[in-house]
């Protein structure tokens, strides 16, 4: 072999996970023992996790892949005519015909795996900085303007409209404004923060500047949970990079903008995802929620005016203003109010778990079934949570409901951050009920009582209810808890914690019944 192999194999959290860098080491000794010119480029993820670690070759300009691989791999895949080695078992063809990928509308995630994150030249090949660069030559109003022409909402959970909140936040008067960046990611099954900021940091740096021409903020702050080093390790570097090419600072472009940004460590507290504690947190007190009003928009971080947005939702804002017709284009996207693409993340008893951007509106069933393809144990799908630990329950008969917050909120069910944990027929709801109650009770800050009591008294009762005592009154004790929790609580830690309960008790009442009854019938099926 004459010819150079260009190659490329993730370097994200979940390919390391599975051995990638043992991969990437066995590739390098095979291609010197052999004389073979290797050029190993270490990507993010592409987000197909069951085919991790992925290698990527180039085969006549496009990409063949090779999946999921081991060091032992190497060896036999040198063998077969790498990189053309189309009979090797682990070839999994041309990586953007893999249908996974190729059915997906990615906008947000359209870099991830394809460039090396800290490559500033491929990010601007890519389309990298062009809203930047052309949002430094606008005026605040007009690029607050794009932002709420797109309709782009909040991606953490709560889809409040982003224009809305920065026009808030320009319209104040102060000395001093933030653009905070809340990736403190601790809904179960989610991922999507950690991959952007591991595989294409740059998108989620450049939105924050944005964010800052447009609402008159000088200064940024990326909260991120400790859990991610890697993340951390990247972002931190991303951050360096752009001072030092003049894209933070205090001449941003040569715009006479001023904007700089830093990164702050999160201590592991669930209740930092809620803007009001993350913002406590970055003052350096205990993560607590704040009593509103003032909402962070007009007394936020250090009691100034706060853009406070998550990673996808800061990172999607480039696209947007990367020409005129942007912001219609992606406002084409999606159904009705919830408009563009949504990061879903599969995970849970799934067989091919991963992400994937969709336009709002595909169907639950779709994205379990379509990609997902049902569940890794064969068994038949009973429930579905959407929406992180706080999100609700659905059964199966309710999988041909459309994604978006609309429709999700139509069926007493929520989006959040768009993780998806798939359960089979296996799973004992009246338990996943009593663990909802007692992640509020372990999570809860403290600060209010209807969560702080509500969720160890509801996590008590529900386990009286699994032991069968006084099934039927102590279930409308956890009913008049949950009542109080979603009325009193000062934030959605206590208010959606009721949500994944009645959901629960809602659609699988014969996991609640008394031991000898409905509930032993189940459990014979399911082990039968």
């Amino acid at each position: 072999m004459t010819e150079p192999v260009n190659a490329w194999l993730p370097a994200d959290a979940a390919a390391l996970s599975v051995g990638a860098d043992a991969v990437a080491a066995a590739l390098v000794t095979e291609a010197a023992r052999r004389g073979v010119e290797l050029r190993l480029k270490r990507t993010g993820s592409r987000g197909m996790m069951w085919l991790e670690p992925l290698l990527e070759v180039e085969v006549d300009g496009v990409r063949a892949g090779y999946g999921p691989l081991s060091p032992e791999d190497v060896p036999s895949l040198f063998a077969a005519d790498f990189p053309a080695a189309e009979s090797h078992p682990r070839c999994v063809g041309l990586v953007e015909e893999i249908p996974f990928l190729a059915r997906q509308q990615r906008l947000t995630f359209a870099r991830c795996g394809i460039i090396e994150p800290l490559d500033l030249d491929a990010y601007q090949a890519h389309g990298g900085l062009a809203g930047l660069q052309r949002a430094a030559g606008m005026a605040p109003e007009r690029i607050v303007e794009a932002v709420t022409e797109s309709g782009l909402r909040g991606r953490g959970g709560a889809g409040f409209p982003a224009g809305i909140k920065w026009r808030t936040v320009l319209e104040q008067a102060a000395d001093r404004k933030y653009v905070c960046c809340n990736a403190d990611e601790g809904d179960s099954g989610t991922f999507a923060d950690r991959m952007l900021i591991e595989g294409d940091p740059f998108t989620l740096l450049e939105g924050m500047v944005i964010a800052g021409f447009a609402t008159g903020a000088s200064e940024g702050l990326v909260y991120v949970r400790s859990e991610y080093p890697h993340a951390i390790a990247t972002l931190r570097r991303a951050i360096e990079l752009w001072r030092d090419k003049g894209l933070l600072g205090a001449d941003v472009l040569g715009s006479g903008r001023a904007f700089d940004i830093t990164l702050r460590r999160g201590a592991g507290a669930y209740i930092c995802g809620e803007e009001s504690s993350m913002l406590e947190s970055l003052e350096g007190r205990r993560g607590e929620v704040r009593v509103r009003p003032p909402i962070p928009a007009i007394s936020g971080l250090f009691a100034r005016p706060t853009v406070v947005n998550n990673v996808l939702t800061l990172a999607t804002v480039p696209l947007l203003l990367a020409d005129a017709a942007a912001p219609t284009r992606y406002a084409a996207l999606g159904e009705g109010r919830s408009t563009g693409t949504q990061p879903f993340q599969l995970a849970g008893n799934i067989r091919r778990g991963g992400l994937v951007e969709r336009a709002f509106g595909i169907t639950l069933r779709e994205l379990i079934e379509d990609f997902g393809g049902g569940t890794l144990s064969g068994r038949p799908v009973r429930a579905v949570q959407v929406g992180g630990p706080l999100g609700a329950w659905l059964p199966a008969s309710s999988l041909d409901v459309a994604m978006t917050y609309e429709a999700l909120a139509g069926v007493d069910a929520m989006l959040g951050h768009g993780g998806i944990v798939v359960f089979d027929d296996s799973v004992d709801m009246a338990r996943m009920a009593e663990f909802a109650m007692a992640f509020c009770a372990e999570e809860s800050c403290g600060k209010c009582t209807p969560c702080r009591i509500g969720a160890v008294r509801g996590a008590e009762t529900l386990q009286k209810v699994r032991r069968g005592e006084h099934v039927a009154d102590n279930i409308r004790l956890v009913e008049d808890l949950c009542e109080v929790m979603t009325d009193g609580s000062l934030c959605a830690m206590g208010g959606l914690t009721p949500m994944p309960v009645l959901s629960a008790l809602k659609h699988f009442p014969e996991d609640f019944a008394p031991a000898d009854d409905a509930r032993t019938h189940h459990a014979a099926q399911v082990t039968s």
